[in-house]
């Protein structure tokens, strides 16, 4: 997933370079190039910047990967402490990505109001909606981390049993919007693949 996300972040800044050539280059046709009052260099540059904000949050994902690993363990222990700790850690982790999300996210969506052609609007309006799943996934596991940061208790054994619950089925949640996420990446991608597979006009 990780190899997957770093290809998608690449994709983004080639998708961008690819389109403002195009509008340089005077290509009309199947790009549909808007002629001189096209905005695509300056979203490019929107969608730039965007992607340093996904490039945190990767760094972000890959130490939130391996803290979920070490909470499992913590609760398959019934270690409270430990896994208490590491659920405040995961809580704060997400926290720090969310404010890189939804700065990538506006940024996508002002390139999105701009004066660009059609296939580069559909392209970022599929990367938006890849990242707004990818947040919403990050929203379930923060959920799962405060409950179990405030309430997990193995020595309660009902308790415990309700909390260690409602931590897998928002894992279980988490998992199932990521994937949704990488579908919607991946259509995106294959739209830029195809639009750079067509010769210019």
């Amino acid at each position: 997933m990780l190899k997957a996300k770093t290809t998608s972040i690449l994709l983004i800044l080639a998708v961008s370079l690819f389109f403002v050539s195009c509008k340089r280059s005077g290509s009309v046709g199947p790009i549909d190039i808007l002629g001189p009052s096209d905005e695509t260099e300056e979203a490019g540059k929107l969608v730039f910047e965007a992607n340093q904000d996904l490039t945190k949050i990767k760094i972000l994902y890959e130490k939130n990967e391996g803290k979920r690993e070490e909470l499992k363990a913590a609760m398959e222990k019934n270690d409270a402490v430990t896994a208490k700790k590491i659920a405040d850690e995961v809580v704060y982790l997400i926290n720090d990505g969310f404010d890189f999300g939804n700065a990538a996210i506006k940024k996508l969506q002002d390139a999105q109001e701009m004066n660009v052609n059609s296939e580069y609007r559909e392209y970022l309006r599929l990367k938006e909606e890849s990242l707004k799943l990818q947040l919403d996934a990050f929203e379930n596991y923060r959920q799962a981390a405060r409950t179990l940061r405030d309430n997990y208790d193995p020595k309660n054994a009902a308790m415990r049993d309700k909390v260690k619950l409602e931590f897998k089925n928002r894992n279980d949640a988490y998992r199932e919007k990521m994937e949704k996420a990488r579908d919607k990446s991946n259509q995106a991608n294959e739209l830029a693949k195809d639009a750079m597979r067509k010769p210019p006009a």
